[in-house]
């Protein structure tokens, strides 16, 4: 089969034939209809996420199942499925209680093992991760759910526990942050939106957000702007970048009692950065990191996504073939234009 891999840190990827990948006996292999082009991917090409080399990245993918091991009993050849990032053991106490996606032997396409810039990729403990896609879910919209936002859509409903008429700040608006305000706004939510490009916030705006503040103020001035805004604090904060200064600025920006979900990957010297814990605690506020979500969680989105409520494919800025997913990929070294949207490759 045709795959994108890359061999070395930074060196650009490279389209190769390699073998179809074996089926676990319980696992399944999926034939990729369409993958997303995701940060993420970046961050382990550029050495920020170990990951072994080789290898082919690739964690955001909608297709067709083309082979099942023996031990699968969900699923069949021919299902039209899509799967988390994280796939759970399937074995474990937090994959019994369905919560996979903090499971202690998890795996990862395109990190731990090969990923989906490829015309097949494995699933593991199928019965765990597969997710059988609705025939009214197109593969490129299906594929956009794989990281970003199945990530937010689980920190703004399981985490934050969003309602309609709650005030929810979201720092950030790539691809995750957009995501959490499209799901914000859709369950009612009113959604102020924090970011240093005046383009990020248009697109904001465009998809539910009803205040558009731009950063790059000192933070004091901006965690005031983000207090105005939501009428004394937000009952929820998301920091969709991943920064100790978004982090911080998101949880001085709630109002007593409010919730925090850290979404962004905190990196580097951002990994062991400091929060205003003495207001934490004074005013209870409730801090939770958010790692995905697991296939159990799906069938809710999904159906949001089939009545209409969602619809995934707004963030969609392009499509492309395997080559453009190098393109993309490498692109990412330089700022992207938020009208730029979320790059779907299909093998």
């Amino acid at each position: 089969m045709r795959a994108v891999v890359y061999d070395e840190v930074g060196v650009r990827p490279r389209i190769a034939e390699v073998l179809v990948p074996l089926c676990p006996p319980g696992g399944a292999v999926v034939r990729v209809e369409a993958t997303g082009v995701c940060r993420s991917d970046w961050h382990a090409w550029r050495g920020h996420d170990p990951v072994p080399l080789p290898i082919i990245p690739g964690h955001e993918f909608a297709g067709v199942v083309s082979a099942v091991g023996a031990e699968v009993t969900r699923f069949a050849e021919g299902d039209r499925v899509t799967a988390p990032f994280v796939n759970g053991c399937g074995t474990c106490e937090w994959c019994l209680r369905g919560d996979a996606q903090v499971c202690p032997d998890q795996t990862q396409p395109g990190f731990t093992r090969d990923g989906s810039f490829a015309e097949y990729v494995v699933v593991t403990a199928a019965d765990t991760n597969l997710v059988r896609l609705p025939d009214t879910v197109p593969f490129d919209a299906a594929a956009a759910l794989g990281c970003r936002f199945a990530t937010a859509f689980r920190a703004i409903t399981a985490h934050a526990h969003v309602r309609a008429g709650d005030e929810v700040a979201v720092f950030g608006c790539g691809g995750v942050g957009l995501s959490a305000i499209m799901i914000a706004s859709a369950l009612g939510a009113r959604v102020a939106a924090v970011d240093v490009s005046d383009a990020a916030l248009a697109r904001a705006s465009d998809l539910g957000a009803t205040h558009a503040i731009r950063s790059g103020t000192d933070a004091a001035t901006l965690e005031r702007a983000v207090i105005d805004a939501t009428g004394g604090g937000a009952q929820v904060s998301i920091d969709a970048l991943g920064s100790a200064g978004t982090a911080a600025s998101a949880v001085r920006s709630l109002r007593r009692r409010g919730v925090h979900v850290q979404v962004g990957l905190m990196l580097g010297d951002n990994a062991s950065a400091q929060l205003p814990w003495d207001r934490v605690i004074a005013w209870e506020l409730t801090v939770a990191g958010s790692h995905g979500m697991s296939a159990r969680d799906y069938p809710a989105m999904l159906e949001l996504i089939a009545d209409g409520r969602l619809d995934p494919s707004m963030l969609i800025g392009s499509t492309t073939d395997l080559d453009g997913a190098i393109d993309a990929l490498v692109a990412m070294d330089r700022p992207q234009p938020a009208s730029a949207g979320i790059v779907i490759a299909r093998p």
